[in-house]
């Protein structure tokens, strides 16, 4: 348990300097607009903003906070700007809670940032996860949690996140916790052991579970407590009385196989399931099959999330067979694991037994062209109204580019696309980019960096977003644009419907670099102009 605790550093931002780069703001506000429009423990409480009253309340809290900011670092031009950096994490969190507790139809127009204010009583929330995280001990706990003592509380949400429990303090926690579970619906005791040795945390995952035992809980969250089989088992008093979960979370928890096929044991029922998170574990190839009985068990998913837990092909054929059994899936994020062609085959078959898909995360999976272009041509009949597709990093070049391109052609709802770390090199950036640049009104995101084009694709991608309003992000960076294609580029995006602003860093451009000499795809700087002109009356065919 002492690698969680990273001596108790407070949350921050990974800027490190100040100011922050343009798309590092961009970026921001949209994860900004993702919080405000997503379902939380705040939002339930507050209510949920509509996703484009979320963009002009994030943008309008990143613009006011980086003044803030901005303006605390010129009286400080010594530092080294993390200052700066804090503060500006610090208030766009205080801002967006006072954007969510005014509730749908208020924007944020204070001219400064406000602070939060304490729950009020009659609140069914208690959440002690803020400030920097700390160890908390009998009397502080008792403190904490005093709220939960008093005759007629309606609380029936809580969250200890973030505070580390010793012993004693869950000792007094207990009974407390017993005597309030009746009435308890989501509980969220994600990372709230963190720096305790392994026993006594253990002692201290047993003593919440038996105080929660019997609660019937709709949403429960036990990530970031370096669990492996010995925590998972911890909880089994707990996990045992739950038959109507909804949400459950197990993210960074070392699920190994031992702790997945524990997992799969002590949960009775998972029929009422909608939304279930892996993420970050060692589940590996032989643990993936208990999380794929999970699956086959959870007929009501909405939101399956199993990313970087190692599994490779066996596993990943497995999981994907066992999503046949999902039928109302929304959003499936299977990102940096080790599927190969197969499991992204077998995936494909299974896609068409999932309509209602509209969000789907397949960055590095090693899909390669073959496995990439099954998962496409089934998407393009199964989910033509899917709004983020992600496929970073898969290996894929030109020779797939004509399956992605008559897939997007089919999607007409998409939102984000995100492409990077690819080989498409020009070739493939015009076939692509010239798929996006009719129809697409409500695309938001295009990330195609790190994709080994030149001035005809940054250029054939400029043309695509300019004319999008609305659109808030190209990145074309890690690529090899020549300064006259950073030019050009820039004068297509002036003279459409968007700005500068929407053009992310260059930073990592190269204008000297180009395609390996040895690749046959490979295009001169000299051609490019020729490769424009050819490619640029490619059409996209959809099927009848």
């Amino acid at each position: 348990m002492d690698s969680a605790s990273q001596d108790f550093q407070p949350r921050t931002f990974s800027i490190k300097l100040w100011p922050p780069s343009e798309s590092t703001r961009l970026m921001l506000v949209e994860r900004m607009t993702k919080n405000l429009s997503t379902e939380s423990i705040f939002s339930r409480k507050y209510g949920l903003l509509g996703k484009e009253e979320a963009h002009e309340n994030a943008k309008r809290i990143e613009q006011l906070c980086f003044t803030s900011a901005d303006e605390h670092f010129k009286k400080e031009p010594d530092g080294d700007g993390s200052s700066a950096v804090q503060l500006y994490a610090k208030d766009t969190s205080k801002m967006m809670l006072e954007v969510l507790k005014k509730g749908p139809g208020i924007t944020a127009e204070s001219e400064a940032p406000v602070a939060d204010t304490p729950l009020e009583s009659g609140d069914t929330v208690l959440d002690v996860s803020g400030g920097k995280r700390a160890f908390i001990e009998a009397d502080e706990a008792k403190e904490l949690l005093s709220p939960l003592t008093k005759p007629g509380n309606s609380y029936k949400r809580i969250c200890f996140s973030n505070r580390s429990f010793g012993v004693d303090a869950a000792n007094v926690a207990g009974p407390i916790l017993e005597s309030v579970k009746n009435q308890l619906t989501e509980v969220d005791v994600s990372d709230f052991v963190a720096g305790r040795p392994e026993d006594g945390a253990l002692d201290v995952m047993r003593i919440f579970s038996k105080a929660l035992e019997g609660s019937v809980l709709r949403y429960l969250n036990i990530s970031d407590n370096a669990l492996g089989e010995k925590g998972v088992r911890a909880f089994s008093e707990l996990l045992k009385s739950q038959e109507n979960l909804e949400e459950l979370y197990v993210m960074n928890d070392g699920i190994s196989e031992d702790a997945a096929k524990a997992l799969s044991e002590l949960i009775p029922s998972t029929e009422k399931l909608k939304v279930l998170h892996f993420h970050n574990n060692m589940t590996g190839d032989e643990g993936a099959v208990y999380v794929a009985e999970m699956v086959k068990r959870s007929p009501n998913l909405e939101s399956f999330r199993c990313s970087a837990t190692r599994i490779g092909s066996d596993g990943g054929v497995a999981l994907s067979e066992a999503l046949g059994a999902c039928t109302h899936l929304k959003k499936l994020d299977l990102r940096d694991n080790l599927f190969g062609v197969d499991a992204g085959i077998a995936l494909s078959k299974t896609l068409p037994n999932l309509p209602d898909l509209v969000e789907i995360y397949l960055s590095d999976l090693n899909l390669e062209n073959k496995g990439t272009i099954a998962v496409l041509n089934a998407l393009k009949q199964s989910a033509p109204q899917l709004e983020v597709l992600e496929l970073a990093g898969n290996e894929i070049n030109a020779k797939a580019a004509p399956a992605v391109a008559e897939c997007l052609a089919a999607m007409q709802s998409l939102k984000k696309l995100i492409l990077a770390e690819n080989e498409l090199k020009d070739e493939g950036a015009v076939i692509i980019a010239k798929s996006l640049e009719d129809g697409h009104a409500d695309l938001k995101e295009l990330d195609v960096s790190a994709n080994m084009f030149q001035r005809v694709g940054a250029r054939c991608f400029a043309r695509a977003v300019a004319n999008k309003s609305g659109f808030v992000l190209l990145n074309i960076n890690g690529n090899f644009i020549s300064d006259e294609g950073i030019d050009e580029v820039k004068d297509i995006l002036k003279a459409g419907k968007n700005s500068l602003d929407v053009l992310g860093s260059l930073d990592e451009n190269d204008p000297e670099g180009e395609p390996d000499e040895d690749d046959e795809d490979a295009e001169n700087e000299d051609d490019e102009d020729e490769l424009d002109s050819k490619l640029q009356n490619v059409q996209v065919e959809q099927d009848d």
